[in-house]
C-alpha cells in the first residue's frame, strides 16, 4: 500500500508537492490541499503544524459566509464565520487548532472552495489525547491510510468512528467487542481528513514519524 505522505525537504518547499510525495530530509515542510463542495459540509483537521495554529492562520481567505464548527467534548459546537463585509472570523479567528484537530467547514452555496494548509510535518512521537466521549480527531503526522493499521489509532472493544462523507452523511465503524476487528471495515482517513472518535474510557493516541 503507498503511504501518502504530504511532505517535501525545506529545499523543495517551493516545488508542488503531491500526495505521494517522499522525505528527503529532517526539515520537513510541505502544503496540503484540501477541497469543500460547494455549500457542503466537509470535516477537516490540521495535518501540518503552521506558523499560527489558528482558524484566521489556518484557513485565511474561504469563500465569504464560510462557516466553521469546532466541537468540544460536553460543550458542543462553538461556530465561527467568515464575515462577508469585514473578511475576518467572527467572534474570534484567533482559535486554536492545532495538528490533528478539526472540526466542520460549510461553504455558501455555489461556492466551492480548496483550502491549502501550510507548514512543518510533525516529527518524533506525538500524543492527541482521545477523552471518554466524542470528540473530531484526524492524524498528527500527515499522513492518509487505514486508521489503526497505519495511523496507529488505539482501537479497543467498544469504540465507534463516525466518518462524514458529503451527501452521504454519516458512516459508523465499530471496533467488535467479540473478534476485536473494525466492523463493517478498518475505516480509511485521508491527510486533512478529521472524524468524530467515540471511546468509552479516555486514552492517547499516540503516533510517531522520524524522516
Amino acid at each position: 500500500m503507498k503511504k501518502t505522505l504530504l511532505i517535501a525537504a525545506a529545499a523543495l518547499a517551493a516545488g508542488v508537492i503531491s500526495s505521494e510525495a517522499q522525505v528527503y530530509s529532517q526539515n520537513v515542510v510541505g502544503y496540503v490541499n484540501v477541497a469543500v463542495p460547494a455549500g457542503s459540509y466537509k470535516l477537516v483537521s490540521n495535518p501540518l503544524n503552521a506558523p499560527t495554529n489558528t482558524l484566521a492562520g489556518l484557513i485565511p481567505n474561504p469563500p465569504p459566509g464560510t462557516f466553521f464548527y469546532k466541537y468540544t467534548t460536553g460543550a458542543g459546537y462553538q461556530v465561527y464565520n467568515f464575515d462577508e463585509f469585514d473578511l475576518v472570523w467572527y467572534p474570534d479567528g484567533n482559535v486554536s487548532i492545532n495538528p490533528g484537530e478539526g472540526g466542520f467547514i460549510l461553504t455558501p452555496s455555489g461556492v466551492a472552495y480548496t483550502n491549502t494548509f501550510v507548514g512543518n510535518v510533525v516529527t518524533g512521537t506525538s500524543t492527541n489525547s482521545l477523552p471518554g466521549g466524542y470528540k473530531i480527531v484526524g492524524s498528527i503526522v500527515s499522513k492518509g491510510g487505514l486508521v489503526t493499521t497505519d495511523l496507529s489509532y488505539p482501537a479497543v472493544a467498544g469504540d465507534f468512528i463516525y466518518k462524514y462523507t458529503t451527501g452521504s452523511g454519516y458512516a459508523a465503524y465499530n471496533f467488535d467487542e467479540f473478534d476485536l476487528v473494525w466492523y463493517p471495515s478498518e475505516p480509511t482517513i485521508s491527510v486533512g481528513e478529521s472524524f468524530f472518535s467515540l471511546k468509552l474510557a479516555p486514552a492517547n493516541w499516540v503516533q510517531t514519524f522520524n524522516p
